[in-house]
């Protein structure tokens, strides 16, 4: 396998921790970053491979002077890797437009300011693989006290699935990841903000909601360690997947959404193909 340069967001705590030492195990050079340096140096040692930067991925600019930090360290960017997120759970009618914004700007718009400032360097390369961290919830999110956070999942993927085809022909590759329920730090208070009760509707469902919530942290039955070994094989690949579904209950959710879609196409197939000019 030959040695590649990664860029991971979110390299300070949680998945990015694992994804930043499997890359590292595997004999990579890797650009670490989050929106504390230290945190991250302190986290992850030091290496002659790893390089930790600051990057808020809702900045342009963070995004900016980290590739440059990155090209001017290690001369190139092999693969990057668009982990940092953050989880606004609550109702939706609960959660406010601002805190509603900044669901989108950590997990959809940042992805795009990485990436719009990595990818004058792979095309310059004519080579380059990016990696998107999703969900299950990107997938399917038929359920309650995700809205915000699904919407941004879905955004992602939507994006996502565009920009391959438009950057297939420069030889740089897309996969969308979608984990399951894996044991990472998204659930803890450093991740997850809660929306204020404030309708009274709401209040029989939303303390038992939130009571689940966090006693899953901690509970989940993903190891983040194998999926950080299967993305290094993932992005080992000549041809790596344009979809990566990670875990027992990621595959069960992608499954029962084909079943449920397929579902709603039979049972509406005639008044849908009569919609053309007669």
């Amino acid at each position: 396998m030959s040695k590649k340069v990664w860029l991971i967001t979110g390299a300070g705590r949680g998945m990015g921790v694992d994804f930043t030492r499997a890359a590292l195990a595997s004999g990579h050079s890797v650009v670490a970053s989050g929106r504390d340096r230290q945190r991250v140096s302190k986290v992850l040692g030091a290496s002659s491979d790893l390089l930790a930067v600051t990057l808020d991925v809702t900045s342009a600019a963070d995004a900016e002077a980290a590739v440059r930090a990155a090209v001017d360290r290690f001369g190139r960017i092999d693969v990057l890797v668009n982990n940092a997120a953050s989880f606004y759970a609550g109702y939706f009618e609960e959660l406010t437009p601002e805190q509603i914004g900044q669901q989108l700007a950590a997990s959809l718009v940042g992805p795009m300011n990485v990436t719009r400032a990595v990818l004058p360097v792979m095309r310059k390369q004519r080579s380059g693989h990016i990696i998107a961290i999703s969900s299950s919830a990107g997938i399917a999110a038929g359920f309650e006290f995700v809205s915000a956070y699904a919407a941004s999942k879905f955004g992602l993927e939507g994006w996502m699935e565009s920009l391959q085809a438009e950057v297939a022909p420069f030889g740089i590759t897309t996969t969308i990841l979608n984990p399951g329920f894996f044991r990472t730090e998204l659930l803890t208070e450093h991740s997850t903000n809660y929306a204020e009760a404030s309708i009274a509707d709401y209040d029989e469902r939303r303390g038992p909601l939130v009571e689940y919530w966090k006693a899953q942290d901690g509970q989940q039955s993903g190891d983040p360690a194998k999926l950080a070994r299967a993305l290094i094989t993932i992005a080992s690949q000549k041809q790596p997947p344009r979809r990566f579904i990670a875990g027992a209950d990621a595959i069960a959710t992608a499954e029962q959404k084909l079943a449920d879609l397929k579902a709603q196409i039979e049972a509406h197939r005639e008044l849908s193909t009569s919609l053309a000019f007669d």
